[in-house]
């Protein structure tokens, strides 16, 4: 009996360790987990508030919204340890709705967002992960490091002069602990030590309770008061699609970082569905919706070293527990410690290596291009999903380009028993990039009356190189001159079989 290794079952591909089990096994992992859930808690209440605030609604439908979705992920997420909460990304997408439609409209918007996200799961859209390159990926990651960084910039204008010490101080204890102790997470150390230093010594900074009000209850069921025509779907479907776009995105993108850093793979299908169900539920308890959090995951995996859903969901309970029963205290946490945690976020997510000079000189221009666009796409529209589009159409536009010159056509006139013969030889892949110059590449008049195409070293791809085979034919018999096509493989004299003389080649 063959025994089968965890190379060999597909299941162990998923398998991410430690577990939800072992954590709770082990008072170590345990501890590790909550404090987690616990630093990420309080870096999502300004977020929150923040982004309701963009998204031109009150700011406890932030709150109750990164709630709902963080317990909710927990469970039916498809990445352990990633966080998802109210995001920025999705409170500018869908921030006219409020604007001009009113709260139930906005509501309804969520909720069909996470319809359409359902949907496109089941679809298996996560699937087109694979065509994201890695050059578009590490765009992705220098331009939310960027965002990241550049939102700190409000708390640091214009602000008491405190401020900037305390920073400092914080950046200084997340330094330092680490190499001290990581049994608690060094963000946490940082928040606690300047909130106290903030209440002992009586400074006067911007705290998280100048943010904005904080709820009092509980979030409750909530039904958008909206007519179920047409006409409300045609108001609110465009707002829906765009942010369920947006959200999978980030998400998917999140948790392919989270893969690379953590070294394991995850259920990106589950992730989608997850995030839709996330959002559904978000908008029935009257949240604003949301995805996956770069810079909170950030802090939870990377600052923190959260592995399980253990901290994704204990972020969301902390959450409630903080605003609810520990407002007062939570609004005295000085904002320049979470500034200072969030501008260490910043840094580390970063990818360094890909703009050192070293790795330039080594690295294609082509793909430093791309690199650099998406970055600037991302970072000048402040949607990832603009600057993603465009770092992929980029990418795939060099990538036909750089591909086409593969493609080369070698000339040869010789005799054999039946007279003068021309033979072609066609090197490389045929697609439109390629094929689209392959007739210029023929001496119609100067050859002889026999000619030669052999494709034994070329693969045909598309409709373009059957239309541009065609031309070639037809063009020399307006010569008088026949064509003799050999060498092609299966899977070439097929297609070829089943196109030419129906495209209209040469007509």
């Amino acid at each position: 009996m063959t025994a089968v290794t965890p190379a060999a079952d597909p299941a162990s591909r998923y398998r991410i360790e430690p577990t939800v089990l072992q954590a709770l096994r082990s008072p170590r992992l345990l501890t590790r987990e909550v404090l987690a859930g616990l630093v990420v808690a309080i870096a999502l209440i300004p977020e929150a508030i923040a982004f309701s605030i963009i998204a031109g609604v009150d700011p406890r439908l932030g709150l109750f919204s990164s709630f709902v979705m963080a317990v909710t992920i927990a469970f039916l997420g498809g990445r352990p340890a990633m966080i998802s909460a109210a995001t920025g990304a999705v409170a500018l997408v869908i921030a006219p709705v409020a604007r001009d439609y009113g709260m139930d409209y906005f509501i309804a918007t969520v909720i069909l967002a996470g319809v359409f996200q359902v949907v496109f799961a089941l679809l298996g859209v996560a699937k087109l992960m694979r065509f994201i390159p890695r050059s578009v990926m590490v765009g992705f990651v220098n331009a939310l490091a960027i965002l990241i960084f550049a939102a700190q910039f409000p708390q640091l204008i214009g602000v008491p002069w405190l401020v900037y010490p305390l920073v400092a101080a914080g950046l200084l204890i997340m330094y330092l602990m680490p190499r001290l102790t990581k049994a608690v997470p060094a963000p946490l150390i940082a928040i606690v030590l300047l909130t106290a230093a903030a209440v002992v010594f009586g400074l006067s900074v911007p705290t998280v309770g100048d943010q904005g009000e904080l709820p009092e209850s509980l979030p409750e069921l909530f039904i958008p008061n909206v007519p179920l025509t047409g006409e409300t779907f045609a108001i609110i479907a465009p707002f829906s699609a765009a942010m369920a776009v947006v959200g999978i995105l980030e998400s998917l993108m999140t948790a392919k970082l989270v893969d690379d850093i953590t070294d394991t793979h995850s259920r990106k299908t589950r992730e989608t569905l997850g995030q839709g169900a996330a959002n559904v539920l978000s908008g029935l308890f009257g949240g604003m919706g949301g995805c996956a959090m770069i810079g909170q995951t950030m802090i939870n995996v990377k600052a923190s070293g959260a592995r399980t859903r253990i901290s994704t969901f204990l972020a969301g309970v902390f959450l409630l527990i903080l605003v609810l029963v520990f407002g007062d205290v939570v609004a005295i946490i000085p904002m320049a410690a979470l500034v200072a945690v969030m501008i260490v976020v910043s840094i580390s997510t970063f990818d360094w290596h890909s703009v050192r000079p070293s790795t330039l000189r080594r690295m294609p221009k082509s793909e430093t291009a791309v690199m650099v666009l998406t970055v600037v796409a991302t970072v000048w529209t402040h949607n990832l999903a603009v600057g993603v589009g465009v770092g992929v159409v980029a990418a795939m536009i060099l990538f036909a380009r750089r591909v086409a010159h593969f493609t080369s056509v070698t000339r040869e006139v010789g005799a054999d028993g039946d007279g003068p013969v021309a033979r072609y030889a066609v090197d490389g892949e045929l697609f439109f990039a390629s094929s689209n110059d392959l007739t210029t590449q023929f001496a119609y008049t100067q050859d002889p009356e026999r000619v030669v195409i052999d494709m034994s070293r070329s693969h045909i791809w598309d409709a373009s190189t059957v239309a541009a085979l065609d031309a070639i034919v037809t063009k020399y018999a307006q010569h008088g001159k026949s064509v003799v096509i050999e060498g092609m493989n299966d899977a070439t004299t097929d297609f070829h079989g089943r196109l030419s003389g129906g495209l209209g080649a040469g007509h």
